[in-house]
């Protein structure tokens, strides 16, 4: 079976389900899930830049939009929750905890855990960091061990 480390920012569409359970073939594949609450990661202006260069004007100036802190908690939970039980209706095995302090420790942590065989980063584009190679796939690709595969995720 193989073994892959998930990092999601939002619950998994349908469109997302299927296409990272079905990257490997016909192999079973298990996941684990770490959910990183945007809301303790990303800068407000670096998400401002973000919106507006993919055109989302309102978005770019709405003033503090997500949950930040403990509030972020219960939704990133909930998210976490749908999303194992998208995966697991799918077919795969899923298990998964919401990583809220220093999530590339932890990702690697759980990579050498679980011997898993690689790291899918499914989030936005988030072209600033991206552009700065601080984007999670760009540093995870540094500290793993194990491939990072970086996927944009889909809005339903």
């Amino acid at each position: 079976m193989f073994t892959s480390v998930l990092m999601i920012e939002k619950p998994l569409t349908s469109v997302d389900v299927e296409f990272v359970t079905t990257l490997h073939g016909d192999e079973g594949v298990s996941f684990i899930v770490l959910m990183q609450p945007r809301g303790d990661q990303a800068d407000v202006l670096l998400r401002a830049i973000d919106d507006v260069a993919l055109g989302e004007l309102k978005e770019a100036a709405r003033e503090g939009g997500e949950p930040e802190g403990r509030e972020a908690r219960r939704p990133a939970e909930l998210a976490l929750e749908q999303s194992l039980q998208a995966l697991r209706d799918a077919g795969c095995e899923a298990v998964g905890q919401v990583v809220e302090d220093h999530p590339l420790d932890k990702m690697k942590a759980v990579v050498e855990e679980a011997e898993a065989d690689e790291v899918i980063v499914l989030t936005a584009p988030h072209y600033v960091e991206e552009f700065f190679h601080r984007d999670w796939a760009s540093r995870a690709r540094h500290k793993v061990g194990v491939p990072v595969l970086k996927l944009f995720a889909h809005s339903e």
